[in-house]
């Protein structure tokens, strides 16, 4: 059961890809991508990284595809727009697709995976545990130059957009 879990994953992960990369229509596209999307998450789920795949659903489906959609909706006449890119260079990009391929494949096969079971304690706890433990001084930090980052957008923005009455 978990094999066929994982073709189906892999499957539509692969299938909505090519419908990415190879369709002229970009809501057909936008639409592929969300599928890919969703592929990975549940890629996650079966190597029980389930804080990934819920950071995979909020972050990409839920803010990078959403923000495409309305982008590409929003465009006005995105359908009578010429197309700047022709499709010249596809057999160096099948060659280069290959390579890969063969590549990886290589990897994959000289990899010793593991096939003991998956550990008892969920992903999502053990990174809870390791962030009030050994890497809580690394994480405040991240979260304080995160902060200042923050606060130095909102300055630059404020000076930018100056008022009448605001003297600069």
């Amino acid at each position: 059961m978990p094999a066929t879990v994982f073709l189906a994953l892999a499957a539509l992960t692969l299938v909505s890809a090519g419908i990415v990369a190879f369709s002229k229509n970009i809501i057909y596209s936008t639409l592929g991508l969300l599928g890919t999307f969703l592929g990975i998450a549940g890629l996650y789920v079966t190597l029980s990284a389930d804080f990934l795949s819920a950071v995979q659903i909020l972050v990409y489906v839920g803010g990078t595809l959403t923000l495409i959609l309305f982008a590409v909706m929003l465009t006005a006449r995105i359908d009578k727009m010429k197309v700047s890119n022709p499709s010249g260079g596809i057999v160096p990009a099948f060659v280069l697709v290959a390579l890969l391929l063969v590549a990886l494949g290589t990897v994959a096969a000289q990899t010793a995976w593991p096939s003991e079971a998956r550990p008892v304690m969920p992903s999502t706890a053990k990174l809870g545990h390791a962030f009030l433990g050994e890497y809580l001084l690394p994480f405040e930090l991240g979260s304080i130059v995160l902060l200042g980052a923050m606060i130095g957008s909102v300055v630059l923005a404020r000076r930018a957009v100056k008022r009448s009455w605001e003297k600069g």
